[in-house]
């Protein structure tokens, strides 16, 4: 598909910012994804009606929508119900990614069944598996999805832990699958970017690196303080 094509190989950025964020707000995350797209920006990743229907009117680049939205008594909360499908594709995106771990979804349904039902009413619809393990991206394939995202990994209690980029998990995953594979996660400079394009990425999506500046500033803060620390112990 022609939105498929824009992307291969690109940088996706990921705009967004939760309600306790500074930057809380569709009119900046709007800026922010016209800013990304005058950096050369292949795609856009957004969160909310809102946001994504303004970052719609500000930008020409495919969206990759989601809304984050907790039911109680289930964990998976990425577009976790055909309502949040719903109201992304309303609001404007192209492409609708959802939880696609093995957790339970609201209304007691799989990840499977789910998509089932997501096809069903919306048939000619990209779909986005944000996955965690490498059995959780296999079958994701297997099931319909168009496109496997390594999202949650480290974000489910089974998925490994790890300081950085899941590098294994989409060199792994890139061998197999035959549906494009984006990696996501933890991803902080360009080298790491690049290092997952070489290992079989379809395309790489960064957030926090790029969007949310009380992030970037507490990870250099982090560094320098470190460094501090052991210039100040020898």
């Amino acid at each position: 598909m022609e939105v498929l094509r824009k992307i291969e190989k690109g940088l996706i950025v990921s705009c967004q910012a939760l309600e306790d964020e500074p930057l809380h707000s569709p009119f900046i995350m709007a800026k922010m994804a016209k800013a990304a797209e005058m950096g050369g920006a292949v795609a856009i990743r957004a969160n909310g009606y809102e946001d994504i229907k303004e970052i719609r009117k500000e930008v020409k680049l495919p969206i990759i929508g989601l809304i984050k939205k907790k039911y109680v008594g289930y964990k998976p909360y990425i577009t976790p119900t055909i309502e949040e499908v719903s109201d992304v594709l309303k609001a404007g995106a192209d492409i609708v990614a959802i939880d696609a771990t093995k957790l339970i979804k609201p209304g007691d349904i799989s990840t499977r069944d789910f998509l089932k039902e997501i096809k069903r009413f919306y048939p000619d619809i990209l779909v986005m598996a944000d996955i965690s393990t490498f059995k959780e991206g296999v079958e994701a394939e297997e099931i319909g999805f168009d496109i496997v995202s390594t999202t949650l990994s480290g974000y489910t209690e089974y998925s490994p832990k790890i300081d950085g980029p899941d590098f294994e998990l989409i060199e792994n995953l890139s061998k197999v699958l035959k549906i494009p594979l984006i990696a996501e996660g933890r991803i902080w400079t360009p080298e790491q970017a690049v290092k997952a394009l070489e290992l079989g990425a379809y395309a790489v999506v960064v957030g926090t690196a790029i969007t949310r500046p009380q992030e970037i500033t507490r990870h250099f803060n982090e560094l320098i303080r470190k460094a501090v620390r052991h210039a100040r112990a020898k």
